[in-house]
């Protein structure tokens, strides 16, 4: 999209959009306008990133596979013929009618599961538990406005300390521990906008630039799915 909101944005390559490229864990993305660009990218090792809004890309160079990783809890318009496989992340797709596959993102016993007929668990819309805590240490925006932030993702913080302001509304910490998440300075957010995370683990610092272990699970169920399919069509 045109402005990315990924609150974990030292660890996401959508960061690539702002800054033209991004490093996660010696991967690097690339910022591209171009199929050409994009295919030099790949060729080069790295990963390209293009502003494709309205999925005009999947369109016109027919991918082998799409992958919906938005994770809106919902279905925003990713259909099983866009490509010869359609793999949907967490709740809103059904494997079978609107995708291929299902990947489950819910944490738990389920989590990176590969569905092939049915949904994934329902939204609860409780974030899962760090050290005792869980919707504790997810911050939402009091008020409508532009972000103004006054701490940095890897800071220690403080409970009540103010992270950032909404135009002239301040933020505060909800918990003790390191601000593993936060949006970009400058963006418009509304009112309840999921803006910034905290992981009470002050030992964990260095999590603020890897991925998470639920990414690398659903990751993994991802793969997997593609290895399926293409042992499928051998």
């Amino acid at each position: 999209c045109e402005q990315p909101t990924a609150i974990r944005r030292m660890a996401a390559f959508c960061e690539a959009v702002y800054l033209g490229h991004m490093e996660v864990e010696g991967l690097q993305a690339v910022r591209v306008a171009s199929w050409e660009a994009a295919m030099d990218c790949i060729r080069a090792g790295q990963i390209p990133v293009v502003k494709d809004e309205k999925g005009i890309w999947i369109e016109k160079y027919k991918p082998d596979i799409v992958v919906d990783g938005i994770i809106a809890k919902r279905n925003l318009g990713t259909r099983m013929d866009m490509a010869p496989l359609v793999i949907g992340l967490g709740p809103g797709f059904y494997a079978g009618k609107d995708v291929h596959v299902v990947i489950e993102t819910m944490r738990g016993h389920r989590l990176g599961r590969v569905i092939t007929q049915g949904a994934a668990l329902e939204n609860t819309g409780i974030p899962g538990v760090i050290a005792g805590y869980s919707s504790q240490r997810v911050i939402h925006a009091p008020s409508a406005g532009t972000m103004i932030n006054k701490a940095a993702i890897g800071d220690i913080v403080s409970q009540g300390q103010v992270i950032a302001m909404i135009d002239h509304v301040p933020v505060y910490a909800t918990i003790d521990g390191v601000l593993r998440g936060l949006l970009r300075d400058g963006l418009y957010v509304t009112k309840g906008f999921k803006i910034a995370d905290i992981d009470p683990r002050l030992s964990e610092k260095e999590n603020c630039v890897t991925i998470s272990d639920k990414a690398r699970t659903i990751g993994g169920g991802v793969l997997q799915a593609i290895l399926m399919y293409g042992n499928i069509d051998r």
